[in-house]
């Protein structure tokens, strides 16, 4: 009966370590894991080659990032003027400089390289047009987690290079 009885705590312990959770489960995600959702602009700092600052605007914004390899990002300027004439399509030339220059919105696809910690994103469309199909499209992310990721924009069309946060969105 303790021969039984032995083999049978064996059993029972070899069934309880199988339903322990396996090598991947306890494995952190990857990048594009980690990415995946809606983070909100939080800030961003701009620098030209000399390494002198650039004003950037006060702006809210967002950026999706989808499982199957979509993007949009999308900042406004914060501090825009309302259309005197309330209509859309009526805006004063200044105030259509203020909102077309304040804008910054694209979307497209992207992919990830995990080694360098570098997203890949190819603009389709883009609110400023140059960047549509535009080569060699990167941003390194420096910083993410649960709540924040950070990432740099090497290079923009200006020659700035641009270092952005994001909250994740709840």
């Amino acid at each position: 009966m303790s021969r039984r009885f032995a083999l049978g705590l064996f059993v029972a312990s070899l069934i309880s370590i199988s339903a322990l959770p396996t090598d991947s489960f306890s494995q952190t995600k990857s990048l594009k894991e980690q990415l995946i959702g809606t983070w909100i602009y939080e800030s961003s700092k701009g620098t030209r080659e000399d390494g002198s600052a650039v004003e950037r605007p006060k702006s809210k914004g967002a950026v999706t990032y989808t499982s199957d390899g979509h993007f949009h990002f999308i900042t406004v300027r914060s501090d825009a003027p309302k259309y005197a004439s309330g209509d859309s399509a009526r805006p004063s030339p200044e105030e259509a400089m203020a909102i077309a220059s304040g804008v910054v919105a694209y979307t497209g696809t992207y992919t990830v390289e995990e080694g360098s910690k570098t997203i890949h994103v190819n603009i389709e469309t883009s609110s400023f047009p140059n960047l549509a199909g535009a080569p060699n499209q990167r941003r390194i992310v420096t910083s993410i987690s649960d709540d924040e990721l950070m990432f740099t924009n090497p290079r923009t069309p200006a020659g700035v290079t641009l270092e952005l946060v994001f909250k994740r969105a709840k």
